[in-house]
């Protein structure tokens, strides 16, 4: 007899009802497993993918037959001037920006002890020059009285002497007193040309010293344009006709220079020659501006043809200093990169290096952070 035969009636009722409700709770836990496991119904999961950007193709055309190179405005004659005397700054009738004519007071120092030094000297030279007088009359009644045997001849000689020393003394006394005057007349500092006061470094009140830099002066009717050029580009360009440049803010288009220097030293580090271009003189150019030497290109070893590089105006955009563009990857993503723009002109503008031809670039900034 098992043990659930000898339970009694009651107890075995209540034990076998345990055992369904175990069992029907199995059931169920392998139930829902199953359902877990299954495979279910697919899900349509958002994209992360950034928007389609509007983008245009890297277009390489035939070259225009010139190439730009970097310079820079100069001014031919431009001076800093410094006073040869120290002195503390009691006039500075000019400021920067102001147009000047030659000789025109720029600065004056200080010059009382200077003025009291010319009026002494100039008060010694007036004393020698009437001891000279006296000296010029006793020699003359001298000379008669040596005539008329009155006197030796060594009393002639003696007065003879005397007036060549009131002579000398008298040149010693103009000579001091007209150093008196230069030395006056240095502490007025004067323009040495007519031009445009670049920039005053002192204000009222300021200790000149010898050598130290006062105000700066250049002649505007006297620029020119400075560029490196490689030495390939130098050897190959036609020393009689100067090229245009292109100085933007100063003049609209390009501009005409009206003779052209290139230096024959070459820089050993860059392997550039320095050209000088001299402007003309009705430009508002001011030293420091950027500027553009166009030099017709040479034909490519082996007669390659030679091409230029194209973008949209709008797929140029500024970070700082640098100009870039977003050049789409075979991944359609946009990426930031560096480009050197060159002219620019019917909604174009022209990349002198950092793209390819082909390459894509985006039409305006992306909504999202850039891949790198």
């Amino acid at each position: 007899m098992g043990p659930l035969e000898r339970l009694p009636g009651r107890g075995r009722e209540l034990l076998e009802a345990a055992a369904i409700l175990s069992a029907l709770a199995a059931a169920a836990a392998v139930a829902a497993f199953a359902a877990a496991t299954a495979p279910g119904p697919s899900v349509a999961v958002p994209s992360d993918a950034p928007p389609a950007l509007a983008s245009a193709a890297v277009v390489a055309r035939g070259s225009p037959g010139r190439t730009a190179h970097e310079g820079v405005v100069e001014a031919l004659r431009q001076t800093v001037v410094a006073a040869q005397l120290p002195g503390a700054v009691v006039a500075l009738p000019v400021r920067a920006g102001d147009r000047v004519r030659s000789g025109q007071v720029l600065l004056r120092l200080d010059a009382r002890a200077a003025d009291q030094g010319a009026a002494a000297g100039a008060a010694q030279a007036r004393a020698a020059r009437a001891a000279l007088e006296e000296a010029a009359h006793d020699f003359e009644r001298q000379r008669q009285l040596f005539t008329q045997g009155f006197i030796s001849q060594a009393a002639l000689d003696r007065a003879q002497a005397h007036l060549r020393t009131a002579e000398a003394a008298d040149a010693a006394q103009r000579a001091g007193a007209a150093a008196a005057r230069t030395g006056s007349d240095l502490h007025v500092v004067r323009a040495p040309y007519a031009g445009v006061v670049a920039q005053v470094s002192v204000v009222l009140g300021d200790m000149a010293l010898p050598g130290r830099a006062l105000l700066t002066l250049y002649d505007p009717s006297a620029l020119r344009v400075t560029a490196a050029i490689p030495q390939g580009a130098a050897a190959a360009w036609d020393a009689s006709t100067p090229p245009p440049v292109e100085i933007p803010g100063a003049a609209p288009g390009l501009v005409q220079p009206i003779r052209a220097h290139l230096l024959p030293l070459v820089d050993a580090a860059s392997h550039t020659r320095e050209l000088r271009l001299d402007l003309p003189a009705d430009l508002r150019a001011a030293p420091g501006m950027f500027a553009r030497v166009w030099l017709t290109e040479a034909e490519p070893p082996g007669g390659a043809a030679g091409g230029h590089l194209f973008v949209p105006s709008q797929a140029l955009v500024r970070r700082g200093d640098f100009s870039a563009v977003y050049v789409l990857g075979a991944d359609g993503l946009p990426r930031l990169r560096l480009v050197r723009p060159g002219r620019r002109g019917d909604g174009e503008v022209e990349i002198l290096s950092g793209v390819a031809a082909g390459e894509r670039v985006a039409l305006e900034a992306p909504r999202v952070p850039p891949a790198h």
